[in-house]
């Protein structure tokens, strides 16, 4: 890619990452009608992830970004992208890795995130006439040159069978967790809320774990995260801390409780919604075992310890802030359209 081409690319997506960072009247629109098609995108959820995604859109990132990849231009491949919808704006980085390595993205949208990912693409068609088209939404994918399929585990082997023809990057389930030191500040505990709540803790790099030394005391923890109070207010969140507080009260499962979040001991790295699961360890070295065991189910980890991962880590508050380069499953996107 020239550097010509490169800075044209920077330049109109810097610019289309200003937009969301300061969303207009009409872009706020869509922001505050979006619960209306899917009741988790709160007005605060969608208008975060907007503004995250304006924030990953800076010139210096996105010329970093783009100057470490060798793409031909002209080459223009059609590459099919079956997106997820769990939280507002998820499948905006494969949409943008296809436009910025100048192919031709063929649109699957998630039902649940239909709406605002058609406006955002449109803003960018404000911006550059020539994205016009450079994209398409379907409903059935047919004639691509390669696949990006974003799903669950179930899914995924759909997508392994209909897809295993052309190059593919298929992602299944993953989840997110945090290791404690024991010696965090009260601030990066309430940072750490940011990684649990945000997005009601629907997204992959949502924390659904926390391990910690072996007699920890959650006190501090709850303190800290107090602020994030409100969130049961939420009718469907409320509903699963509800559910999941009944059946642990007739089971007699030991728990933690705090009104909005429970805590609960387990060895899994799933917890349901409104949980958080916990686990102890005894030493970093035994606990950084475990993760690396668990890599393939790992999206990031969330700490301040010094580890060896192949892992993304990440300091506390800001799993849900990705940087450009911070591809999902650890995947280089880029590099794989690169090589088509």
């Amino acid at each position: 890619m020239s550097k010509l081409v490169i800075n044209n690319t920077v330049n109109t997506f810097s610019e289309l990452g200003k937009r969301l960072e300061a969303p207009n009247e009409a872009l706020m629109e869509v922001i505050n009608t979006e619960r209306q098609y899917n009741a988790w995108f709160t007005p605060e959820s969608v208008l975060e992830a907007v503004k995250a995604n304006g924030g990953m859109l800076n010139s210096s990132d996105l010329t970093k970004w783009l100057g470490t990849y060798n793409i031909a231009e002209g080459e223009n491949k059609k590459i099919g992208l079956v997106l997820a919808g769990n939280i507002p704006l998820v499948g905006f980085h494969d949409v943008l890795c296809v436009l910025a390595s100048g192919n031709h993205a063929l649109i699957k949208a998630s039902s649940q995130d239909a709406r605002l990912i058609k406006y955002v693409l449109n803003l960018l068609v404000e911006i550059d006439e020539s994205y016009k088209d450079q994209f398409s939404f379907v409903e059935r994918l047919v004639d691509f040159d390669a696949i990006i399929a974003t799903g669950s585990n179930n899914t995924s082997r759909y997508f392994e069978y209909y897809f295993a023809k052309v190059p593919n990057i298929i992602r299944k389930n993953r989840n997110s967790v945090a290791l404690l030191t024991g010696n965090e500040t009260t601030e990066e505990l309430h940072s750490l809320g940011r990684d649990i709540f945000d997005y009601y803790g629907l997204g992959c790099r949502n924390v659904s774990k926390v391990f910690v030394p072996e007699g920890y005391v959650f006190n501090t923890f709850f303190e800290s995260i107090e602020d994030f109070n409100p969130i049961i207010n939420h009718h469907k969140y409320n509903n699963n801390y509800d559910y999941n507080k009944s059946i642990y009260l007739v089971n007699r499962d030991e728990h933690l409780d705090n009104g909005f979040l429970l805590l609960k001991q387990d060895e899994r790295l799933v917890s349901p919604l409104a949980v958080l699961f916990y686990d102890t360890y005894t030493s970093l070295a035994t606990v950084q075992k475990q993760l690396e065991e668990q890599n393939e189910q790992l999206q990031c980890i969330v700490t301040t310890a010094t580890l060896q991962t192949k892992n993304q880590v990440v300091t506390f508050g800001h799993s849900q802030h990705p940087q450009l380069w911070d591809y999902a499953d650890g995947v280089d996107t880029m590099e794989f359209l690169a090589n088509l």
